[in-house]
């Protein structure tokens, strides 16, 4: 099979038709159309196997991961995704393969209402890079760099199970691994997040929410990263942050606590919230968990006075 065979037997029509979308896959470019008044947001994100997956987990997996990680960041932003581009490397053609990874992939663009509008297709090590386009409204774009002293530390979920689900992964063999139906709580949280979408959805028109940021890299790194965009610091209360009971199950309470520190791959938000809002934005999301609150005194403390190994993950460290 050729590469525009490949394309058009895998690829083609991939995910919901768009208003915005005047022109998707097949041509030299794709054609958008932004709603009036809005500004368009764009990321990029690079799945590399054997570095951010292993390579022989479910395909279907495989497709969903490498969407879900690009749809983070628009969540992050306050954007509402209008499409994707796919640079897929392959080091050869399974068309079994390909099938399974477009089927994961496809999940998640119907889901999220993005569709691939483009993208290539070459031979080498397997990766998938996904760039993501969406929309936000001026007035409710969430940045980074609007965190006050005073505004309280919030998270949408709970962290670190991609850690754990990373380690029960590479502890099974190369046949559950390819068999998500059969993967534990940890696995999928690590294998198949779940873009914050759905909060982005609830909160999306909300006043009160400061700076926001998507927790990939591990929350102490990305926290660091917000704090240092709005310049405050932040006292974290690292007794309260929500943990699964199958992460404390697996890795023993101390060493859960640090996997949600700096274990990465949560995809939940961590956003600065101004404390008179907190309880509208819990009853729209009742997930939310306060893990502290950002300080005038720069840098981050832990409230229980104890020292981390690793702040978070860095591809050159």
């Amino acid at each position: 099979m050729g590469e525009f065979g490949l394309i058009q037997r895998h690829f083609a029509q991939l995910g919901p038709l768009a208003s915005d979308i005047r022109l998707g896959v097949g041509d030299d470019c794709a054609l958008l159309a932004p709603p009036s008044g809005c500004w368009q947001a764009i990321s990029v994100d690079t799945s590399i196997a054997g570095r951010h997956f292993l390579a022989d987990a479910d395909p279907w997996a495989i497709g969903w991961r490498a969407l879900a990680v690009a749809l983070s960041d628009l969540a992050a932003m306050n954007a509402k995704p209008s499409g994707f581009t796919l640079a897929l490397t392959l080091p050869e053609v399974e068309d079994c393969w390909l099938a399974d990874f477009s089927a994961g992939l496809r999940s998640l663009s119907e889901k999220a209402g993005c569709p691939l509008i483009g993208g290539d297709t070459t031979r080498g090590p397997l990766s998938a890079t996904v760039q993501v386009m969406g929309w936000c409204q001026p007035e409710h774009v969430w940045r980074r760099d609007g965190a006050q002293s005073g505004d309280l530390l919030v998270v949408t979920g709970s962290l670190g199970s991609a850690r754990g689900g990373l380690q029960q992964m590479q502890a099974i063999n190369t046949r559950q691994r390819g068999e998500r139906w059969s993967w534990t709580p940890l696995m999928q949280a690590y294998m198949l997040p779940e873009p914050p979408y759905a909060v982005r959805d609830a909160w999306s028109s909300q006043p009160g929410v400061h700076a926001a940021i998507d927790v990939s890299d591990g929350l102490l790194a990305d926290c660091r990263h917000l704090l240092e965009a709005s310049g405050v610091g932040a006292l974290i209360q690292d007794d309260s942050l929500p943990i699964e009971a199958d992460l404390e199950i697996l890795l023993g309470q101390n060493q859960a606590r640090e996997a949600a520190l700096s274990g990465g791959d949560d995809y939940v938000l961590l956003c600065a919230v101004a404390p008179d809002q907190l309880e509208t934005l819990t009853r729209l999301w009742p997930a939310t968990v306060v893990i502290g609150e950002c300080t005038e005194s720069l840098g981050i403390k832990l409230a229980s006075g104890r020292s981390w190994i690793q702040e978070g993950f860095n591809h050159f460290l």
